[in-house]
């Protein structure tokens, strides 16, 4: 083929994504991401109709590395969805828990849930045995694949996990008794495999999201809300085409793993990853000056740390495109990091629950503080309480336009939830909890959560499930959890704690060490609280609710 008509073929496909997403054109019936997309790729690089970019690019910062093109990725996730299939007898619907670190088989048993019709629930690595336990139970997911190191927290909690049926273990090392190998069993699957023809609307991921009240809660996105969904905001925000390499520091288990893998890959993008066991500003700094990524992207607290550094000792002779989001952004950070590295830094703003909401696309003039502009096919607003739209200017709720047409890149729903569904609704539009103002030119100006949820280095934390592993140590009679500012994360969990008489003449700070380690063994430990105060009482209204309202508004007027 004439590399006119290449590349006349490459951009009616990338195209038609592209009016999909944007709300143009109508998304089809039947849609798959691995054979819509991924194997269109492979069919395009394996008639020499796509420059030998890899697809994937994996580094561990010790020597060892792995390079997949399409055609290497589609052969590798059919052998995976032929061991979902077989070995572990999943069938389409069926759901299954992922809880790796940065491994390549993350991205690998990705692909094939998609391939076998499988819904993956994706997990933080450092969910405790209590998490582990109500996750599996609360999705009812039949399998799960962990590493070496979580292996014995599903071991501890498995049998009260009826709905599990199979364990898949990614390890080199020699068996664990009743688990299957996931390594071994991929050298001897075959490599042919049929892609289930799912519908668009058919499940493809549940994530749980923490709330103001309760237990985190299960969002449900379709094939094509995802799929489909980020292809023009992987074009326009995150500026990728087939010549990019783009690294997401993300952890595998929060929502923005899959935003990048559903950006890039559309737009023939590579993905690189870095083992990053660890956050390590140097390690960081120095991989953007060793490997050619072109494509950046970090929360602001990473941020926040890199322009720490000194930067002037690093080049970045590849690096073009820089962007942010998970957190409110400083324009202090912005400002430094473009003076220092000369690259611009984009913000985007999104949920669990939708794609990217509002963003800073390449080229649009950014208003520093500003979140940017909404993102097509959403129409945003700032409402009030009611539902209405409140004239620029006016600080209210940020708010999607759901009636009388509902955006297809949107969540299904809360599963198993329909109060908290219907409650996340008022008039025409879904009230994301954020609090912002649109100016007269439309941009959005972030001004906080409406609700205590707090939001530490991206990471969603629902006070109850703090106020929960405080109450279970036999120091704390009540306590009240809300944010507190800080310079480096934004924002971290603070604790007011009220005693027992037993403990009340204890070393406060001994006792602080104590409660926090106390909450890092039982519940993941990046909800622990950073911040404690033992206090006399809590503020309460006259039916004896604590008013965490008015302990965050006492930590931020400081």
């Amino acid at each position: 083929m004439r590399p006119w008509l290449r590349y006349m073929v490459l951009q009616k496909i990338v195209a038609t994504w592209e009016a999909i997403s944007l709300g143009r054109q109508p998304v089809p019936e039947y849609f798959n991401f691995a054979h819509d997309v991924l194997d269109v790729w492979s069919r395009l690089e394996e008639a020499g109709h796509r420059p030998p970019n890899p697809a994937f690019w994996w580094v561990n910062g010790t020597g060892a590395e792995i390079k997949w093109s399409f055609e290497e990725l589609g052969k590798q996730s059919r052998k995976a969805a032929n061991v979902l299939g077989g070995a572990c007898g999943l069938q389409p619907g069926d759901r299954m828990m992922l809880v790796l670190p940065r491994l390549p088989e993350w991205w690998l048993v990705s692909v094939a849930c998609m391939r076998t019709g499988v819904v993956m629930i994706p997990g933080v690595t450092q969910l405790t045995e209590k998490d582990l336990k109500y996750r599996l139970q609360a999705s009812r997911a039949k399998s799960i694949i962990t590493s070496d190191s979580l292996a014995p927290r599903v071991d501890a909690i498995s049998a009260e996990c009826p709905s599990l049926q199979t364990k898949l273990l990614v390890s080199d090392s020699d068996s664990r008794p009743g688990w299957l190998n996931f390594r071994e069993l991929l050298r001897e699957a075959p490599t042919e495999h049929n892609c289930l023809r799912t519908k668009s609307r058919d499940p493809l991921a549940i994530y749980f999201t923490s709330g103001t009240t309760g237990a985190p809660k299960m969002v449900e996105h379709s094939q094509s809300s995802y799929g489909l969904g980020f292809v023009a905001s992987g074009r326009r925000w995150v500026a990728l085409t087939e010549s990019d390499i783009f690294w997401n520091t993300t952890d595998t288990g929060w929502v923005k793993a899959a935003w990048t893998l559903f950006s890039a890959w559309p737009n023939g993008a590579c993905i690189f990853v870095h083992e990053l066991p660890r956050v390590d500003a140097k390690v960081i700094l120095n991989t953007l000056s060793t490997f050619p990524i072109t494509t950046l992207c970090c929360v602001p607290t990473i941020f926040r740390l890199l322009v720490q550094e000194d930067l002037t000792r690093y080049q970045f002779q590849s690096l073009r495109h820089c962007l942010t989001g998970g957190e409110a952004l400083n324009p202090d950070v912005r400002e430094k990091w473009k003076r220092q590295t000369g690259v611009e830094l984009y913000e985007g703003y999104g949920q669990s629950e939708t794609v990217v909401i509002c963003a800073n696309p390449k080229g649009m003039k950014i208003k520093s503080g500003s979140m940017g502009k909404a993102v097509p096919p959403y129409d945003v607003q700032i409402v009030d309480d009611e539902g209405n739209v409140l004239p620029p200017g006016e600080e209210g709720n940020v708010a999607i336009r759901i009636r009388p047409t509902r955006p297809f890149c949107f969540f299904n729903c809360y599963l198993d939830n329909p109060e908290k569904t219907a409650a996340s609704e008022q008039g025409d539009f879904y009230i994301t909890g954020d609090r912002a103002r649109m100016d007269k030119d439309g941009y959005f100006w972030f001004m906080g959560r409406n609700d205590d949820v707090i939001n530490s280095s991206s990471y969603r934390i629902g006070p109850v499930e703090v106020e929960s592993a405080l109450a279970e140590h036999p120091a704390v009679l009540e306590s009240a959890v809300v944010s507190s500012p800080d310079p480096i994360r934004g924002e971290v969990v603070k604790a007011f704690i009220v005693l027992t008489p037993d403990y009340s003449s204890h070393d406060p700070e001994a006792l602080t060490r104590e409660l926090q380690e106390h909450v890092k063994r039982v519940t993941a430990p990046y909800k622990y609280p950073r911040k404690v105060a033992f206090v006399s009482e809590l503020p309460k209204t006259v039916s004896g609710k604590i008013q965490r309202s008015k302990l965050r508004s006492q930590e931020w007027r400081k």
